[in-house]
């Protein structure tokens, strides 16, 4: 196997095929120092600070170490800039397995996979892009070049056996899990050919007590699972660490451990209402007085056409006209009418002057309301128990996007107006508040205070380690789930904020540790259906 990548996600990729698939991998990343490296230090409040200071006692305290570097077992590391075909060919390309090309670049990668299948025509070929639509493309083209190569169309299939071509994003794997985390009552969901499973996480039962066993028990969890202070999911805990997969003999002997298991579900929630692509309501597009005053209008002319009718003896639809050549001023003078036909005429011109402005009013605040449409929305007031999403990168769009399937409220938070997610927020009409989340009066304008949870999920790691410190502050019982990239990092800080606040729900998750086994199951020939994270490690569904 080879791996390429410039960042976490490929340390963290070799070491799964190393560790769990026992794969010969050779890892392809930058010199030390040109890598992307993303930023440990932000803008953090004294109660960050101290904070971070626990976290680094703590991480020092449990001596554990980077399973990706160095030189480890199993494999070997190049350094290179750039995977040019010397690169590759010095990697092994042309004999190996299977490429997995995890750079943050889209174009480096769709480069670096049309050079490995021209040196390798049967190599199975696993790429990271964020945009599916040219990932969809990019598929269909590689597997047409590597049939038209080895001459039979057949070996370009999905089947593990031949060439294949997989395009994954870690943003689109790690979302699912992050917005499950955030909301209440919903677990872990993968879906396929119409069957929908959900992984629920269940405590231990109390005395007297039976358990639902499910369908079936995918994990034991941790024996410290429910001690604020025990090391939740630690890999070196022994018998203590969470267990996948257990046969029947082990959950039955596993008491007072947590369990999680898996349950068929008919029906993931209301569905979205049709988008409306045209006018809007007429609520929305005029002000309701603007509204009052079109119906006075149309009463007053409904009753000069009633009074023409009395005093002329006309036809009601005759008497209705003649009002209406008044209003607008179209209508010869009555000169030689009665006196009672002149006065309805001269209140009929007064009303036409009225209304003019009326109408000139109702054309501007309809331009207002479409143009009002495609800008950003403010949170409403009375908004409640709804989620609080910052950052609207790669990872913030695709979780926004999933939370809006679900019918989940959103308020959105974002420093950046040009930020990649502002024009989905836009389509969706999300709610969006801009500003720095480290600034006072961001989050409250979130309606933080009446938030169900929070989802902190900027680049930044101490970003969002002071967000969910602040919002913690606002609101104790608050449930947070932050995106923190070193997973050792995310272990502690767990650890950390799970004892300062034993009666809330705090989970944290780095993007890395949750997509990295869905790329290595890709490697493999493997279908993936959905990564379901239990605790700190992770269980992989795939067909």
């Amino acid at each position: 196997m080879v791996v390429c990548g410039d960042d976490g996600l490929a340390h963290r990729l070799a070491a799964e095929l190393r560790g769990v698939y026992r794969e010969q991998v050779t890892l392809v990343v930058p010199p030390s120092g040109r890598g992307v490296s993303r930023p440990a230090v932000g803008r953090a409040r004294a109660a960050s600070a101290a904070l971070l200071d626990r976290v680094s006692a703590a991480v020092s305290r449990s001596g554990t170490g980077d399973p990706g570097g160095g030189e480890p077992d199993g494999g070997r590391e190049l350094e290179a800039a750039e995977p040019t075909d010397e690169v590759l060919t010095r990697a092994g390309v042309d004999r190996a397995a299977a490429l997995a090309l995890v750079y943050d670049d889209d174009e480096t990668n769709i480069r670096a996979a049309l050079a490995a299948r021209r040196l390798n025509p049967r190599l199975r070929l696993v790429l990271r892009l964020y945009n599916r639509r040219l990932g969809r493309h990019i598929e269909e083209l590689l597997d047409q070049s590597a049939a038209l190569a080895t001459g039979d169309a057949r070996d370009a299939g999905l089947d593990g056996a031949g060439t294949s071509t997989t395009v994954l994003s870690d943003a689109d794997t790690a979302a699912p899990a992050l917005a499950a985390t955030a909301l209440v009552g919903t677990s872990k969901v993968v879906e396929t050919d119409g069957l929908l499973l959900r992984a629920v996480e269940r405590q231990p039962p109390r005395p007297g007590e039976v358990a639902d066993p499910g369908l079936c028990t995918l994990a034991l969890l941790s024996a410290t699972s429910n001690d604020p202070a025990g090391a939740d999911g630690s890999e070196g805990s022994g018998d203590q660490a969470p267990q996948l997969l257990p046969d029947a003999a082990a959950v039955e002997a596993a008491t007072g451990r947590g369990t999680v298991v898996l349950e068929q579900v008919s029906y993931s929630g209301p569905p979205l209402p049709a988008a409306r692509a045209g006018v809007p309501p007429f609520g929305e597009l005029f002000s309701r007085r603007l509204r009052w005053s079109l119906a006075g209008l149309g009463a007053c002319v409904v009753a000069l056409a009633v009074a023409l009718m009395v005093v002329t003896g006309d036809h009601p639809l005759h008497a209705t006209y003649v009002t209406l050549l008044d209003l607008f001023a179209i209508n010869e003078p009555a000169h030689n009418e009665d006196t009672g036909r002149q006065v309805l005429q001269l209140l009929s011109g007064f009303v036409g002057l009225l209304l003019l402005p009326v109408l000139l009013a109702a054309v501007l605040e309809a331009l207002g309301t479409f143009r009002s449409a495609t800008a950003l929305r403010k949170p409403p007031r009375g908004l409640g128990g709804h989620v609080v999403l910052l950052g609207l990168g790669k990872i913030g769009t695709r979780v926004l996007t999933r939370l809006r399937e679900m019918d989940i409220p959103v308020v959105c938070v974002e420093a950046d107006p040009e930020a990649r997610g502002m024009a989905t927020a836009r389509r969706l009409r999300v709610p969006v508040v801009l500003g720095d989340v480290t600034q006072e009066g961001v989050l409250e304008a979130a309606k933080i205070h009446r938030a169900h949870s929070l989802l902190a999920l900027t680049s930044v790691d101490t970003t969002n380690l002071e967000a969910v410190l602040y919002a913690r502050s606002v609101r104790s019982r608050l449930r947070v789930v932050l995106r923190l990239y070193d997973d050792d990092f995310a272990t502690a800080v767990y650890r950390t904020l799970r004892a300062a606040h034993p009666g809330a729900l705090t989970r944290s998750r780095s993007v890395t540790h949750l997509s990295a086994p869905a790329f290595a199951g890709a490697m493999m020939g493997r279908q993936i259906l959905g990564a379901i994270p239990v605790e700190r490690r992770v269980l992989l569904f795939a067909a």
